[in-house]
């Protein structure tokens, strides 16, 4: 598939994203650092509760080598509770207004899917629109989006975060994923979104099986030419397998990020930034090799 030549044309003609005052090169591959803001979230929800703890996370994920920080206010594991757009605002804001402040170099994304907090992140000084939904519950969301110039964190997601495990069915879920993908970066190009980075959507509307498929088949995903993002940090698609629990998993996470970058992944959506990039800089000596 030649996506772009056919379709329609690049959003982007290099591999650099403008991220608000910063810029990323996705010329070698990326660690996310995630910031739960949640009470809930199926891992380190209500870890960081106050200021002072989340300041102290996202400096040592900064300097364990993290280049985006993933601040997220409402939990989307499944079955996650329904959290009001205030409280989400209320959540969300303060936090990235004092840490964009405090870490200028530091790109900051948010993970939301409504439009009036995108709106609002990118005042505060978010980098980039991270929305589980693809645009599909907040219909003002890709308008919002295009009008802030950020890159827009396009994932797949089969169902809501309320039924999406329920039983997820595909024929064939690396093609469909791709089909989808097609339709909205089209969709997206012409809402007048310049900037895309792709996400297949581990563990949202998909089994163990899928996940695995998806995981060996990433390679499918690199040619629409965008970066592509593995978010599969210590998920059920991990734990639910090895009849562990998530705080046990980060030996296989790790392993599991391994195989992500040598299929291809641009940037890794972690719990455990330290060990993530580690495994990046194997990965990288392991390619380099190859040449």
């Amino acid at each position: 598939m030649n996506f772009w030549s056919d379709k329609i044309t690049p959003f982007s003609g290099n591999k650099t994203l403008n991220c608000g005052n910063n810029v990323l090169s996705t010329d070698k591959p990326l660690v996310m650092g995630i910031l739960n803001l949640t009470p809930d979230s199926f891992f380190d929800g209500g870890r960081y509760t106050g200021m002072d703890a989340r300041i102290s996370h996202t400096e040592k994920m900064i300097q364990d080598g993290a280049s985006i920080i993933d601040l997220g206010a409402v939990s989307t594991r499944p079955g996650a509770g329904y959290v009001s757009e205030e409280e989400e605002i209320a959540r969300l804001i303060p936090v990235l207004e004092l840490l964009s402040v405090r870490y200028t170099d530091t790109v900051f994304s948010v993970d939301t899917y409504r439009s009036k907090v995108a709106k609002l992140a990118a005042a505060a000084g978010a980098g980039i629109i991270n929305d589980i939904s693809g645009g599909s519950i907040d219909a003002g969301l890709i308008e919002t989006v295009a009008a802030t110039g950020l890159p827009y964190l396009l994932m797949h997601m089969q169902g809501t975060p309320s039924d999406m495990q329920s039983n997820p069915e595909y024929e064939n879920v690396t093609s469909q994923i791709s089909s989808f993908f097609e339709q909205k970066l089209i969709s997206l190009h012409n809402s007048g979104i310049q900037q895309v980075i792709i996400d297949p959507g581990f563990g949202f509307g998909k089994s163990i099986e899928h996940n695995f498929t998806l995981l060996r088949e990433l390679r499918a995903f690199k040619e629409f030419g965008l970066p592509v993002l593995v978010g599969i940090s210590r998920k059920s698609m991990i734990y639910k397998l090895l009849d562990i629990k998530p705080e046990e998993a980060l030996t296989s996470t790790t392993a599991l990020h391994l195989i992500a970058l040598l299929n291809g992944a641009d940037i890794l959506r972690v719990h455990d930034v330290k060990e993530a990039v580690q495994t990046l800089k194997l990965a990288e000596m392991y390619l380099e090799s190859e040449k």
